[in-house]
């Protein structure tokens, strides 16, 4: 292998680690609710895809600075957050998971046909949040916008994982996924816990989707994007947010990887089938918490 091939796969890799970063808060997203709940939420990718347009429309249509525009989109979906837990999935509680589940795919049809409906499918080029100055290491070339992805993503995985060991809301959210009934006993308060999981999914699926529009270009598919990270949650967990990161890294290289070298079809199908092919040997994934029947 010349230097060139070497350079190559170090680049390719690179990206690949970098937008792993990116599809690690997409699956946060899901792990958050699932984590709370015990249920799939569907919607994420129209949440972020609304997000991604509220940012646009904040920022383009209305003329907004970058970083207000991206607090008021923030501040539209933690609203939209609760709104939707007040009036859709409060009156579900204690109803079986399966229609919390269809609730959340009746939401993201919504979510979907309202965004087709204002915005149209036409694709946007959505001006940048960070700045997309490039890295160039010699010979390794790194797009300054997937460094800054990267950066923001950490930075935000680090404080969620912080704020979940460390604070008492934290904790008590914790302590209200392990055992409900117990949390309920110790006087936490579980629809507050609950509300704030959903909050709290419904801004990191935001920021994902911000991030993802300003890299690339904006138009309802930018949805599809949660189906990458379906692949994500169910190596590394359902309810993991180290398995998460670790399995979104390994998807994020993967993908990149194919991409580089087989083209980029290869990444439609390359990630799945290493997943499928881990899966097989540890079908709760790297980091999940494997389930018990007795029988």
């Amino acid at each position: 292998m010349d230097m060139a091939s070497v350079y190559e796969f170090i680049e390719f890799s690179t990206i690949g680690l970098l937008s792993g970063g990116v599809l690690a808060l997409v699956a946060l997203s899901f792990v958050l609710v699932y984590k709370g709940t015990g249920v799939v939420n569907f919607a994420v990718g129209e949440v972020m895809m609304l997000g991604a347009y509220l940012y646009y429309a904040a920022h383009v249509s209305f003329g907004l600075g970058p970083i207000p525009a991206f607090v008021l989109s923030l501040a539209a979906i933690a609203v939209l957050a609760v709104l939707v837990e007040r009036m859709v999935l409060r009156p579900l509680s204690g109803q079986p998971t399966v229609s919390v589940l269809m609730a959340t795919i009746g939401m993201a049809s919504i979510v979907h046909g309202t965004v087709e409906a204002i915005w149209g499918g036409d694709t946007f080029t959505v001006p940048p949040l960070l700045p997309r100055m490039p890295l160039n290491l010699g010979e390794v070339l790194i797009p300054g916008t997937a460094i800054g992805n990267f950066a923001v993503a950490a930075v935000l995985i680090g404080a969620f994982i912080a704020f979940f060991r460390y604070s008492k809301t934290g904790i008590a959210l914790r302590a209200t996924a392990s055992d409900p009934v117990t949390a309920a006993t110790m006087g936490i308060d579980i629809r507050h816990a609950q509300r704030l999981t959903w909050i709290l999914s419904s801004l990191v699926g935001t920021v994902a989707g911000v991030l993802i529009a300003t890299s690339a270009n904006l138009s309802p598919l930018l949805a599809s994007t949660a189906l990458a990270a379906f692949a994500v949650i169910i190596l590394g967990g359902l309810d993991s947010i180290v398995g998460a990161i670790v399995a979104s890294l390994i998807v994020g290289w993967i993908d990149a990887v194919a991409a580089g070298y087989l083209g980029g079809k290869a990444r439609d199908l390359v990630p799945y089938v290493v997943v499928l092919a881990i899966l097989v040997m540890r079908p709760h994934g790297i980091f999940g918490t494997r389930s018990i029947e007795r029988l």
